[in-house]
């Protein structure tokens, strides 16, 4: 199959998106330049890829978002790869979560149906592909704690995105 890459500037650094159709499959952010950007999401995409404009629609809304925008993207079709049951539904309950709020990785667990696997949700989070769009940054700690980040700038990058959703503005 072939995908669709698209690399842009935003506020949160260079990110790129790929897909195939109006399907989302991957997105990165928080890179210092479009070729690290290109390379964070070429890596991981299996067959040919395209650099192209595509999808602007979502581009123009992840530059906005990342503006302070309050963005909702349960709109946006996404692939998130191969799933279990488990994982589908962490994923989903995941794009349920509101811009500006946050749920703690047992709470998220709960909603997916299975309200001991706090662990395991952290472990979905974690390889989230398509951040942002799947609002893996907005699962937080029991404790009050952050847990895990894996996108560029790690824990700091996801305090600025709680952040700039609780304050509604550029952080």
């Amino acid at each position: 199959m072939t995908e669709s890459l698209t690399v842009f500037p935003s506020r949160l650094g260079w990110m790129a998106i790929a897909g195939a159709g109006p399907v989302v499959r991957h997105l990165t952010f928080g890179h210092r330049s479009p070729r690290a950007a290109a390379r964070a999401i070429v890596a991981r995409l299996p067959g040919d890829i395209r650099e192209e404009a595509w999808n602007a629609d979502l581009v123009a809304r992840l530059q906005a978002y990342a503006e302070g925008s309050p963005e909702d993207f349960r709109d946006i079709a996404i692939d998130p790869g191969p799933q279990t049951p488990f994982r589908a539904r962490v994923i989903a309950r995941c794009r349920d979560i509101p811009w500006g709020t946050t749920v703690t990785y047992g709470d998220l667990a709960a909603r997916a149906g299975s309200p001991r696997a706090a662990r395991a949700v952290g472990n979905c989070m974690a390889a989230n592909r398509i951040p942002l769009i799947v609002p893996c940054h907005r699962v937080v700690g029991a404790g009050g704690g952050l847990g895990g980040f894996s996108a560029p700038g790690r824990l700091s990058t996801k305090r600025r995105l709680l952040a700039l959703e609780s304050r509604g503005g550029t952080v």
